[in-house]
This record gives C-alpha cells, structure tokens and sequence, in this order.
C-alpha cells in the first residue's frame, strides 16, 4: 500500500509546514484550528519527529484561554475566528495520550496535564441534559444548544483518552466518568439529540471511529450506508449528494473499519485514496470525481496526517497503532456492559489499570 520511505516523506513534509514557534497550521502559511493540528501532531509522533510534536502541543497549551477553550481558527499566531468549539477544546487529550503511547514521555504528561484538565471540564460544562455536548459556547459563555454528531464522537474518545491520562496521575475525574458515560448513551441511543447532518460521510462512520460503536453494532452501522458514501477505487465521499471524494475522511473511515473488525475493508479504502498522493509525499484534499479535478486546490496536513495514522494503525507499527483501532484498550468509562463481547475475549475490565500500557504507573508533574 504504502513503502516506508513513502510514509517517511509524507511526515517530512507535514513537518516543512510547522512555522518555528511551533504552530501547525494546515498548510505553510495557512489557517491553524486546534483539531487538526494536533492530527498533524500525532503524525509527527509516528514518524519520530517527538521534538517538533511536543513543540506543537506546547504552541497550543500556550494558547489555551483560562476557561479551557481555544479559538476555531488563527492565523500568523493570532485568532482569526474567536469562536470556542467543544471538539476542540476536548482533542488535546488524545494528541497527548497518543503522544504517550509512543514516547513514554512524562515530562510532556506533567506539563500539558493542566490545559488537558481544563479543556475536559469545559466540555463537561457544556454538556446538555441527555448526554450530548453543545458544539460551541455562545458570546455570553453559556453552550449553544446545538450538538453535533461527529464533534460529539471525538469527544467520546477525548474524555475517555483524558480518563486514561488522569490515571496516570492517580487522580479520579468522577464528573468525567459521568460525563462520557451520558454521552456514548446519547451516541448510541439517542440519535434525536444531534443535528441533522447525515448527509456528510463523518457522521456516518465517526461514531465507530470515536469508540462508541463496537462489535456487531459498528459492523451494521458502516454497511446500512457504505453504498451513500464510498466510491468504489477512489475513497469516500465527504457528502453523500457531491461527486467529491476526500482524503481525510476515507482514511478515518479505514480506522473506522479496522476498529470494526474490517482490516481487508480498511487497507482497500488507503489504497484507492492514493490518488491523492504528491511526489513530496503531501496528499491533495479531495478530488471531483466527475470532473477529474482536485479541489479544493490544496495539500493539507490534517490529509497527510490521517494517511499516516491509518498506516501504522493497520501495520501495528508503532505503541499507539490501537488508540483508534482497539477503543476498548482505554478505560471502560462509557462503554456498555456488554463490551466484552466485542472485544472477543473475556478479560475482566474491572480490574484496576488493566488498560495503562505495559503497567505504566504514575507520572507526577
């Protein structure tokens, strides 16, 4: 699918964008929101650049205002677009546990633990009765009443990530524990609770891809709409009605169906997105199909990052291969009681630090 010095070149390129201070914006010179950036981060990590991770989490730590948020958007260091997003305010935690995964580096646990803390509890105050969290924090700071579905599964995986990296610090997050398990009811349960937004492609396989569909029930949900949305030999579509077909989401949907169980699946959906690809090793955003043309015209890190986290998740290559692909790995916070069947084994979830890896204690700032 893909060689290793292809994938060597794909991380050299995503770290020619980062700007000296450490921000990592989509392309050199582009916009920065702090989602995407850290999937870039993560990227980094896989390909052993830990140095200019860390340096991009420290740009966002940095930035991070005293209620926990972020702005949606900067641009040359400043805020372009002020607004204070939950998905944002919550990814922190996995770029962090991931950067864990990797490194075992309990300098950076201790440092960005605070800003960890406080994005999570910001989301906890943002959730809404019923388990879903609002998607953004109106002017006057109360959380709008809108919640959407693909912000809502990351989150599921941030806080669980953040319930993992909280153990690491022998601390308890009861309100966190509380918080997940409502929303992954919610994710499950509760479809009414979340805008209407099934027309586009993440909404459709993000909720396997956040961990809060497992087993049976995530195999169903990727089949009942797989011809909507994929593309046979060229990826995934990023909305249902467009011929345009986007690198970012078919690989995430690739982690979604490896977390499903569906490897054959998954490495056929890296494969057909190759189209994308750039000699430097940068991937194009998306292509319309039906017009051959890549648009919109531009190479992103957030692309060549979900390629990147694809590969090692579907070779094993490195220790955080299963942060996306093994959701039950983390701490059993939101996770039916059930979720052993999915898993295919009967371990017990209940004993203590059972998913820290390698019996990783404690790290103490």
């Amino acid at each position: 699918m893909l060689t290793t010095d292809q994938l060597r070149a794909t991380v050299a390129w995503v770290a020619a964008q980062q700007d000296a201070d450490g921000a990592l914006p989509w392309f050199r010179g582009g916009q920065l929101d702090p989602w995407d950036s850290v999937e870039a981060a993560m990227a980094l990590d896989v390909g052993g650049e830990h140095a200019r991770a860390v340096a991009a989490y420290r740009w966002l730590a940095d930035r991070q205002r005293p209620d926990g948020s972020w702005a949606a958007e900067y641009r040359e260091g400043a805020e372009s677009a002020p607004a204070a997003e939950s998905n944002h305010a919550g990814y922190l935690a996995v770029g962090l546990w991931h950067s864990w995964l990797i490194t075992g580096d309990e300098q950076l646990v201790a440092e960005l633990w605070p800003a960890v803390r406080r994005g999570l509890d910001l989301v906890t105050r943002m959730q809404r009765p019923g388990g879903a969290v609002g998607w953004a924090l109106r002017p006057d700071g109360t959380p709008d009443d809108t919640a959407l579905l693909t912000g809502n599964a990351s989150l599921f995986q941030a806080m669980r990530c953040g319930i993992a990296l909280a153990g690491l610090h022998g601390e308890v997050q009861p309100d966190w524990d509380l918080a997940v398990t409502d929303l992954g009811t919610a994710l499950r349960t509760r479809p009414e609770a979340f805008a209407d937004r099934s027309r586009y492609s993440m909404d459709w396989y993000y909720p396997v891809l956040g961990g809060a569909l497992t087993g049976a029930d995530a195999r169903d949900r990727l089949a009942a709409d797989w011809d909507r949305f994929v593309v046979p030999g060229l990826g995934a579509r990023c909305v249902a009605d467009r011929p345009w077909v986007t690198g970012a989401e078919t690989c995430e949907l690739a982690l979604a169906l490896a977390a499903a169980g569906q490897r054959d699946a998954a490495i056929e959906q890296v494969a057909a997105m190759q189209h994308l690809r750039d000699e430097d090793g940068s991937y194009w955003t998306g292509l319309v199909f039906a017009d051959d043309v890549r648009w919109p015209v531009e190479r992103t890190t957030w692309t060549a990052a979900a390629v990147v986290l694809a590969a090692d998740a579907l070779s094993g290559a490195t220790p955080a291969a299963g942060l996306f692909t093994d959701p039950i790995a983390l701490p059993a916070a939101g996770l039916p009681d059930d979720r052993d069947d999915d898993r295919g084994d009967d371990r017990d979830d209940d004993k203590a630090a059972d998913w820290l890896p390698g019996s990783a204690g404690t790290v103490l700032p």
